[in-house]
C-alpha cells in the first residue's frame, strides 16, 4: 500500500510563479536544452539569438543598418540602431511575460519572436543583464541579476544614436562551465547576413554583409564543384537557390523570417516537393522525386506572419498557412461563428504558395537557360539508374535478413514506438529518443540492461563494418550490417522518417573501437550526410579511468581528469583503465547514459568537403595521417593513455 502523507492541502499550497521565476525553474520550456556550448542547439546560443532576433526585426521594419555583437570572457554585448524600446516600457519589455511590441502585426509584420518571451528568458537566465534604450537624445536603462531588477534610471541627454544596447552573461548556475564556440556564432551571424541583404553585422570587429542573399550563402558554402551555376529566384516573401552536385543526399538550408530552421518543416517539405514536381512536368517524364533531388544543393527562405514553430528553439516550422488572423467587425471585435468559435481569415497554404512560385519561376528559368536542361536531366537519369540497381540489391539483402531473423537479435527497440506501452507524454519523449550503436554482445548487453527503455534503443554491430569510402555503392548495398542499421533508423526512403532523434555511436575506447567509430561515421558522411548536418549524430563519451579509494570513486574521461583525481583524493588510490564498454559494470554504466551523459556532436561545417574528410581519415594517405596524429599528441605517454 502506498504511504499516506500527513500533509494538509490548503490555500497556502497554491502558488503562482512570477514570470522570471517560472523561466528559471522550467528553462526547457523557453529555450529547449541548457548545455555548456558544445552543441549549436545549446541554450547560450538561443539566448544570443533571441537578442539578435530583436535587432533583425528592427532592420526588417526599416530601421538600423548595422548590428554590433561582441563576445568576450563569456559576456555578450549586442547593439542595434533601430528605433529603441519605448523609454517608459524598458522594464516591462525585458521582465514581464506576455509584454512586447510584436503582438500587433502592424508594427512587426514578419518577425521571428512573437511570443513576448525572448528578452525575458535571456534576462531570467543571465547572472547579469543590462539593457539601455536610446531614443531622440534620451535613454532609459535597467540592470538585473538572474531576472531580479537591481537598478534602473533615465538619462535626459545622450549623444548615442537611436537603438538598443543589451549586455548579458549567461548564468553559470544554469549552464555550468559554459563557453561560446565562435564557429557556431559565426555561422549564425553569416546566416543573418545572407538573409538580410544590406544589413551589416559586426562580430568581434569582423563585418559580415551580403549583397546577393541566399546565392552568396550557397556559393560560399559549396564543398564541391556544382554541375551548373546555381539558379537564384526571388519573389515577394520567398527566395530560393538550387543546383546539383555529385554527392549523395540533399543539402538544403531552410529559413523562416530570418530564422535558420535546421530541422526543416512545412516550407522545406513544400520546396522539396515543388522542385521534383516541376522537373517532372518540365521533362514530361515520370521521374521519381528522389532522383530529381539526389545531390541537390540549395536554400529556401520565406517570410510569413506569426509563424508557428515546433519547440521553443524554433528549429522546425509547423505553420500550414502564410498567415492566419481572427476576423473582426468594424469596431475591432472578433466575429463569432454560430457555434461560438471565432472566425479565422487565412491566407494561402505554405505548400501551395511555394509550389506555385517554383512551378512558375523554375519552369521559366529552364526555358530561358536551355544549356542547363541536359545537365539536369543527365543527373536525374544517372540517379535513377543507380537507385534501381541498388534497390534490387537492398531488397534481396533485406529479404535474406528477414528469413534469418537477424533484425530482432540486433535491435533492442524502445517503448516509444509502441504507443500502448509508454507514458502519455509521448511528445515530450520524442526529442529524447536515442539509438546506441554498439559493437559486440558484451557492450550491447551492458547498455541494454541499464538504458531508459521508454526512449533508448540499442543496435549491436557484429565486428567491423566495411569501409564505405573504398567500396562501391553496390558492395555497400549488399552489406547485411548496414542494411539492418538503416532499417532500424527508418531512413530507407526519406530522412524525415528517422525514428530516433539521437544516433549515438558507442564504441570501446581502444584502437579497434576508434576504427569502428570511423567506419560508421564514414557510412553516414557518404550516404546520409544530412543526418550529420541536422545534428542527429553523436559520439558517446565513456570514462577511460576509475580512480577509487576506500571512501569514494571517481570516473575520469581523460588523462588530465585522472591526474586531478589522484591529486585530490586522499590516501592511496587504485586506478582502473577501461578499454571496453563491457568492462564497466551495469550498476556503474547507468550513470553514463542518463540525462547528463557526455555526448560529442558530430558536425560538418557547410564549407568542409566531405570527400576530402573521408579521403584524409579513411583513404590511403597513411603517412599524412600518421604525421597528423604525431603532431597532435603531447607525448608518448599520452599515446599510451588514449590508445590511438
Amino acid at each position: 500500500m502506498a504511504e499516506i502523507l500527513n500533509t494538509e492541502y490548503t490555500d497556502a499550497n497554491i502558488k503562482t510563479l512570477e514570470g522570471v521565476e517560472h523561466i528559471r525553474r522550467r528553462p526547457g520550456m523557453y529555450i529547449g536544452r541548457l548545455g555548456n556550448g558544445s552543441n549549436p542547439g545549446d541554450g547560450i546560443y538561443v539566448l544570443l539569438k533571441e537578442i539578435v532576433d530583436n535587432c533583425i526585426d528592427e532592420f526588417s521594419a526599416g530601421f538600423g543598418k548595422q548590428v554590433q555583437i561582441t563576445i568576450a570572457d563569456r559576456q555578450v554585448t549586442v547593439r542595434d540602431f533601430g528605433r529603441g524600446i519605448p523609454l517608459n516600457s524598458v522594464i516591462k519589455a525585458t521582465s514581464e511575460l506576455n509584454t512586447g511590441g510584436k503582438f500587433d502585426d502592424k508594427v512587426f509584420k514578419k518577425s521571428v519572436g512573437l511570443n513576448g518571451v525572448g528578452s525575458k528568458a535571456v534576462n531570467a537566465l543571465s547572472q547579469s543583464y543590462y539593457v539601455e534604450s536610446f531614443r531622440n537624445g534620451e535613454s532609459s536603462w535597467a540592470r538585473y541579476e538572474r531576472g531580479e531588477l537591481k537598478d534602473s534610471g533615465r538619462k535626459e541627454k545622450v549623444s548615442e544614436k537611436n537603438g538598443t544596447l543589451v549586455v548579458f552573461t549567461p548564468d553559470s548556475e544554469m549552464f555550468g562551465n559554459f563557453d561560446f564556440n565562435m564557429d557556431y556564432v559565426e555561422t549564425m551571424v553569416k546566416n543573418y547576413s545572407y538573409l538580410k541583404k544590406g544589413l551589416a553585422i559586426v562580430l568581434n570587429g569582423t563585418t559580415y554583409k551580403s549583397d546577393n542573399g541566399l546565392l552568396d550563402l550557397v556559393k560560399d558554402n559549396l564543398s564541391e564543384e556544382p554541375l551548373y551555376e546555381p539558379i537564384h529566384l526571388e519573389g515577394e516573401d520567398i527566395e530560393i537557390v538550387l543546383t546539383h552536385g555529385n554527392a549523395y543526399g540533399e543539402n538544403i538550408s531552410s529559413f523562416v523570417n530570418g530564422q535558420n530552421t535546421r530541422d526543416g518543416g512545412t516550407h522545406l517539405a513544400a520546396f522539396r516537393e515543388a522542385v521534383a514536381k516541376t522537373l517532372k512536368e518540365y521533362f514530361k517524364k515520370n521521374y521519381a522525386p528522389e532522383d530529381c533531388r539526389q545531390g541537390i544543393i540549395g536554400a529556401v527562405s520565406i517570410q510569413i506572419q506569426e509563424p508557428n514553430f515546433e519547440g521553443q528553439t524554433k528549429t522546425k516550422l509547423g505553420s500550414t498557412y502564410m498567415w492566419e488572423k481572427y476576423k473582426t467587425d468594424d469596431n475591432g471585435r472578433k466575429i463569432q461563428n454560430p457555434d461560438g468559435s471565432l472566425e479565422i481569415d487565412r491566407g494561402p497554404t505554405i505548400r501551395s504558395f511555394i509550389n506555385d512560385f517554383v512551378a512558375r519561376n523554375l519552369d521559366n528559368y529552364l526555358r530561358i537557360h536551355l544549356d542547363l536542361v541536359p545537365i539536369i536531366e543527365e543527373k536525374i537519369k544517372a540517379s535513377q539508374a543507380e537507385r534501381e540497381e541498388i534497390s534490387g540489391i537492398k531488397k534481396k539483402t533485406r529479404e535474406r535478413n528477414r528469413k534469418a531473423n537477424v533484425y530482432n537479435r540486433k535491435l533492442r527497440d524502445c517503448r516509444y514506438h509502441f504507443c500502448d506501452r509508454i507514458p502519455k507524454d509521448k511528445e515530450e519523449l520524442k526529442e529524447k529518443t536515442s539509438i546506441f550503436i554498439t559493437e559486440g554482445d558484451s557492450a550491447s548487453g551492458t547498455i541494454t540492461k541499464v538504458r531508459k527503455a521508454d526512449y533508448q534503443a540499442v543496435f549491436s554491430l557484429r565486428g567491423k563494418p566495411i569501409n564505405c569510402y573504398k567500396e562501391s555503392h553496390k558492395k555497400v548495398a549488399e552489406n547485411e550490417e548496414l542494411n539492418l542499421l538503416i532499417s532500424a533508423l527508418g531512413v530507407e526512403d526519406d530522412l524525415d522518417n528517422l525514428r530516433y532523434n539521437n544516433i549515438i555511436v558507442a564504441t570501446d575506447a581502444d584502437d579497434d573501437g576508434m576504427h569502428i567509430r570511423m567506419l560508421v561515421l564514414t557510412f553516414f558522411m557518404k550516404y546520409y550526410p544530412d543526418l550529420i548536418r541536422r545534428g542527429h549524430v553523436h559520439i558517446l563519451q565513456t570514462p577511460l579511468f576509475r580512480v577509487a579509494n576506500k571512501k569514494e570513486r571517481r570516473y575520469c574521461y581523460s588523462a588530465d581528469e585522472k591526474e586531478n583525481a589522484v591529486t585530490n583524493m586522499k590516501g592511496p588510490v587504485q586506478i582502473t583503465r577501461f578499454k571496453g564498454l563491457g568492462e564497466i559494470s551495469s550498476n556503474e554504466f547507468v550513470d553514463f547514459i542518463g540525462d547528463d551523459m557526455r555526448l560529442d556532436l558530430v558536425s560538418i561545417s557547410d564549407e568542409e568537403s566531405i570527400a576530402e574528410i573521408m579521403e584524409f581519415y579513411m583513404g590511403d594517405n597513411t603517412i599524412d595521417r600518421q604525421n597528423f596524429i604525431r603532431a597532435n599528441l603531447k607525448s608518448e605517454a599520452e599515446l599510451e593513455d588514449v590508445n590511438i
